[in-house]
């Protein structure tokens, strides 16, 4: 087991969800680590353009263990044995930690901390299916054995990312983006002709505390749930036992503002979807994306000196952009954390 830091950050640091542009790792690799040097936090890149096996889905269901997947005409579905979609997904996992690790040997100094994303275990149970085309999603028994399976897995995981970048603070991202369709019963049946039943909100913080205890067993320092803000069910998110809540600013409601604050007064981080990446106005300026975190944060009551909980982040993931303004957004936030731990220093 390797040994977790719980310490929060001492300032406001910059990171990106992880999906990125392009189909190099090398490439995706040196850009990420020379934008988010100490004390931001580098990630490992995904790449969802390279194709089967590069996706979310794909990526985190080569880590199940007694549980193999393949494509069908339907997407990614449970089957008997591994397939050649399974290995492709494997490899190429593989394939980004041994960039890692060479691109990291080389650095004079390594950065402190390192980050790897995961789809948790609500939504790949909604993006995986059963042997009869269903979703997962629908089986109580299917729903524990996907989160069960993951628990399993993710230690080797985790042991050869710390592997590649030794001594680094491992951090994890588990991603829900179909959270609130999952509680409220509006993932449809693979057939579109009608909706899966919900799932219960205490069964999904069963499983995302199987999930979270694993990566802290395996030496997750901090672990964090991605979700939208819509429905986002932040009291299920501390429940489970996360560190952290991601979500983007765009469209919390004041009482959302109310719980992540309650949450930051209770030693929860906050990971702020501050920066649309795709505005329609172009970049936004870098005192703008600023004031969207320090506005609500001090008219809560919170004090700004309390930003070091905060990581700033796209509101979304940057696989869509060019890498070159891919690279412009992870210098942007690199700005906005500036901007904000002054404030904070007063």
């Amino acid at each position: 087991m390797l040994d977790a830091d719980p310490r929060p950050p001492a300032q406001v640091t910059a990171t990106a969800l992880g999906p990125w542009p392009g189909q190099d790792p090398v490439e995706a690799t040196r850009i990420i680590r020379g934008e988010l040097g100490s004390p931001h936090l580098p990630f490992l890149a995904e790449l969802p353009d390279r194709g089967v096996g590069a996706d979310a889905i794909g990526r985190t269901s080569s880590l199940l263990v007694d549980l193999a997947v393949d494509v069908q005409p339907h997407g990614w579905r449970i089957v008997d044995r591994p397939g050649r979609d399974m290995v492709r997904a494997k490899s190429a996992l593989s394939t980004d930690i041994h960039v890692l690790a060479d691109i990291a040997g080389e650095e004079d100094s390594a950065a402190d901390e390192f980050k790897v994303q995961l789809r948790g275990p609500l939504s790949l149970a909604a993006g995986l299916h059963l042997h009869n085309g269903e979703r997962a999603l629908i089986d109580y028994g299917a729903r524990r054995d996907i989160a069960a399976s993951l628990a399993a897995g993710v230690g080797a995981h985790l042991a050869k990312v710390a592997a590649a970048v030794p001594g680094a603070r491992l951090v994890v991202q588990l991603d829900e983006p179909d959270i609130a369709s999952v509680l409220a019963g509006t993932i449809p049946t693979s057939s579109g002709y009608r909706t899966l039943r919900s799932v219960a909100g205490q069964e999904v913080t069963e499983l995302w505390r199987v999930v979270i205890d694993a990566l802290r067993e395996a030496g997750g320092a901090e672990i964090a749930i991605a979700v939208p803000e819509i429905e986002a069910p932040f009291e299920r998110i501390l429940a489970a036992g996360a560190d952290a809540i991601a979500v983007p600013l765009r469209a919390l409601t004041t009482r959302q503002w109310e719980q992540l604050a309650e949450a930051v007064e209770s030693g929860k981080r906050l990971w702020a979807g501050a920066l649309q990446a795709d505005a329609p106005g172009g970049m936004p300026k870098t005192s703008e994306v600023v004031e969207s975190v320090r506005r609500p944060w001090q008219q809560l009551g919170l004090p700004l000196a309390a930003l070091g909980t905060v990581r700033v982040t796209p509101s979304g993931g940057l696989e869509s952009l060019s890498p070159a303004a891919a690279t412009e957004v992870l210098t942007r936030l690199t700005q906005v954390a500036d901007g904000l731990n002054q404030l904070a220093l007063g």
